[in-house]
């Protein structure tokens, strides 16, 4: 068995599948999955689980260069973003790497997230939970 934080069969795979600039995203239970993008669904029930107890795991696993989030977040959903940040800066004090972050329009980021190795979609209820994490390099 592995020791690790991350458990999930699938999102182990895929990230450690991804090379230099690939992406991962994390949705929340609403964020529409293309169809020729793997789809990881996690969702139990509202709220189960949650996207920041997701975003936790991979961020012990995945070395991350840039974060793309929707625009929206910062309106509409001010606690769930200030978890992030926090989260976010945590990872940049425990991993020594400090990635880029940008924010779009969520109808551009549903463009973009069409292009990731996987989504991950959580049982998140709270609006424009959602994150596009591009993958770096660990040396």
């Amino acid at each position: 068995m592995k020791r690790g934080v991350l458990l999930n069969s699938e999102i182990s795979a895929v990230i450690a599948s991804m090379g230099h600039t690939d992406s991962l995203t994390i949705g929340d239970a609403g964020l529409p999955i293309p169809e020729n993008t793997k789809r990881i669904d996690l969702a139990v029930s509202r709220g189960i689980p949650s996207f920041i107890e997701v975003l936790s795991a991979v961020l012990n696993e995945l070395c991350i260069e840039r974060i793309i989030l929707a625009e929206e977040i910062r309106n509409n959903n001010a606690a769930g973003l200030d978890d992030i940040l926090t989260m976010i800066a945590d990872y940049e004090a425990s991993s020594g790497f400090k990635p880029a972050m940008s924010f779009i329009p969520h109808k551009e980021f549903k463009k973009l997230n069409a292009n990731s190795k996987a989504i991950i979609r959580t049982g998140e209820v709270l609006p424009y939970a959602n994150i596009i994490l591009f993958s770096g390099v660990a040396f």
